[in-house]
């Protein structure tokens, strides 16, 4: 597969605005606008969404919605995060697999007080895995409640099983968990329902949010899943970003509890 082109970033709002982020090796300029404030613990989310608020597109894929642009913010997120949180159905429909940090962006973890390698944690109720993590050389922390691990029976390695709840999974606790193995910089990438639950109970200190320029039409959900909140949810904008008509906001949300 060909090497994707990442773009030049222009920073609308932020710091030192407005200017022009290039591509340099190691993105030290990017790496800084993303920089994880304090040595605390960060839950930080990130989607990608249409204009008219579609998660995915007609696939039911995000990759048919996102770009260079995207991507290239992507990459910083990951290299910047101690472990990828991530429900199973959008492993499944993502077809993820195991992600290891980019050389060229090794030094900007190693500053961050980061281990060389990313964790991957996949929340999944009923304790099953999508396919592509099954059998892989490090397998993905498993988030799962009693019930599941039940289901999982000799097949679950302790080691790497996180149990939190009886039917359902206590997000709360599973970040505890994680934090307790060191792995305190949370990257959340959905799906909608797992995403849509972090914010409703205030654990999401973070959205960083892609706005695709693009129309869908009706059908995809939207970033967040679940029932209404009954209030709103104030946010903040902590910056701006564009290149190819693509907006890349970082919001701090509020009502975080963590």
């Amino acid at each position: 597969m060909a090497a994707r082109v990442l773009p030049p970033l222009d920073l609308l709002l932020g710091p030192d605005a407005p200017r022009t982020i290039e591509v340099h090796a190691g993105e030290p300029d990017l790496g800084a606008l993303f920089r994880v404030p304090g040595d605390g613990p960060l839950v930080r989310a990130n989607m990608i969404a249409t204009i008219d608020g579609a998660a995915w597109g007609p696939d039911r894929r995000s990759g048919s919605i996102n770009g260079p642009a995207d991507w290239r913010v992507f990459r910083i997120l990951r290299a910047l995060s101690d472990v990828v949180l991530v429900g199973a159905g959008t492993a499944r429909a993502e077809e993820y697999r195991p992600w290891r940090v980019p050389a060229d962006l090794q030094d900007l973890r190693a500053a961050a007080g980061l281990a060389p390698e990313l964790e991957m944690a996949v929340v999944t109720r009923t304790g099953s895995l999508p396919p592509g993590l099954r059998v892989v050389d490090r397998p993905p922390l498993v988030c799962t409640s009693e019930a599941g691990a039940d289901r999982l029976g000799s097949d679950a390695d302790p080691e790497r099983t996180i149990v939190a709840g009886a039917t359902e999974v206590d997000l709360a606790a599973v970040l505890d968990a994680l934090a307790a193995r060191g792995l305190d910089r949370v990257l959340a990438e959905g799906g909608p329902e797992l995403l849509g639950a972090l914010v409703a109970t205030d654990l999401v200190d973070e959205l960083c949010l892609t706005t695709s320029p693009s129309v869908v039409g009706a059908g995809p959900g939207r970033i967040l899943g679940g029932p209404a909140f009954g209030e709103v949810r104030p946010a903040r904008l902590a910056h701006l970003l564009h290149a190819d008509g693509m907006l890349l906001a970082r919001w701090v949300l509020d009502g975080s509890e963590r």
